[in-house]
């Protein structure tokens, strides 16, 4: 599974890309062959202001099915991330349940 960061309007440092690549390998550990890659955008929508401006956009790319994509809003960028990837987890939890309970992909 292939994680990409990308931040754009955040200034991002080694420690924040660790704390994503760690987040989003535990919360998709179990699911990890059914991922080929997730995408992580991270922005700051307010700039140097105040107020839970901090967004983490994570998108997952199941094999044999569309992307699913989630996102969190905080006024810490570490916990805009993990709650992304817990959203995501259960996103992908939900897809497989759907995937036995109806025997397709």
């Amino acid at each position: 599974m292939l994680i990409q960061v990308n931040a754009a309007e955040f200034h991002s440092t080694p420690a924040i890309i660790t704390h994503v690549e760690n987040e989003v390998e535990k919360a998709l550990k179990i699911y990890r062959d059914r991922i080929t890659r997730v995408e992580v955008h991270l922005h700051d929508d307010n700039g140097p202001k105040a107020g839970p401006d901090k967004r983490c956009v994570m998108e997952a790319r199941p094999a044999s099915h569309k992307p699913l994509a989630v996102e969190d809003t905080s006024t810490d960028m570490y916990d805009a991330i993990i709650g992304a990837a817990g959203k995501l987890e259960r996103a992908v939890r939900k897809l497989v349940e759907k995937e036995r309970e109806y025997g397709g992909k």
